[in-house]
């Protein structure tokens, strides 16, 4: 099985950001986190918005390109705690299989090369440019595929996600994934 590896090469470090949209004035949105309290993210012009979508397993097959947070079993294979799903366009997006901010967790971007059906859900296979992992995903794992959104979805009391870098006492926000139709960010 693959170990993680460091993640893609990036400029500066990356920041996640995970809570509730307490206010949002152009361009700053504040985020009420469990953590560190309210934690103000600036929105600039180019940030990346995409609504969430709920799916199922039957839903990914192989080629499919995923994303999904995973943690190590008793036997130490990869179990998924989240699984979403990319667009077309945004294949290859941080591609990889590398350490994630939650605890004992990894984060795996990959194209699904096989899929089996297993016990309580099914087994995939994620191969990316430096090797694979096999991830189980559980029948209860939360699947959500990543939709168009905007800034209107940017509303007080919507969960969110958001990948950042710092800048000062705030976060630069280049990627955001806020709640949608009642579909909220697993990640």
């Amino acid at each position: 099985q693959a170990q993680p590896a460091e993640p893609p090469a990036a400029a500066v470090p990356q920041l996640r950001v995970r809570g509730t949209v307490v206010a949002f004035e152009v361009p700053v949105m504040t985020v009420q986190t469990e953590a560190d309290g309210p934690v103000a993210v600036t929105v600039g012009p180019q940030v990346g918005i995409n609504g969430l979508a709920a799916r199922s397993l039957s839903e990914m097959g192989n080629n499919s390109f995923i994303g999904t947070t995973a943690v190590r079993d008793r036997e130490g294979r990869w179990q998924a705690t989240e699984v979403h799903i990319f667009p077309e366009a945004m294949r290859g997006a941080g591609e990889g299989h590398y350490p994630w901010d939650l605890p004992e967790s990894t984060m795996t971007n990959a194209a699904v090369s096989g899929v089996v059906t297993a016990e309580n859900g099914r087994t995939l296979n994620l191969r990316y440019p430096a090797g694979e992992v096999e991830v189980h995903v559980a029948e209860d794992v939360p699947i959500v595929e990543l939709v168009s959104g905007d800034r209107s979805l940017l509303v007080p009391g919507a969960a969110v996600f958001v990948l950042g870098a710092p800048d000062g006492d705030a976060v630069n926000a280049f990627a955001i994934l806020p709640q949608k139709d009642e579909v909220k960010p697993p990640m």
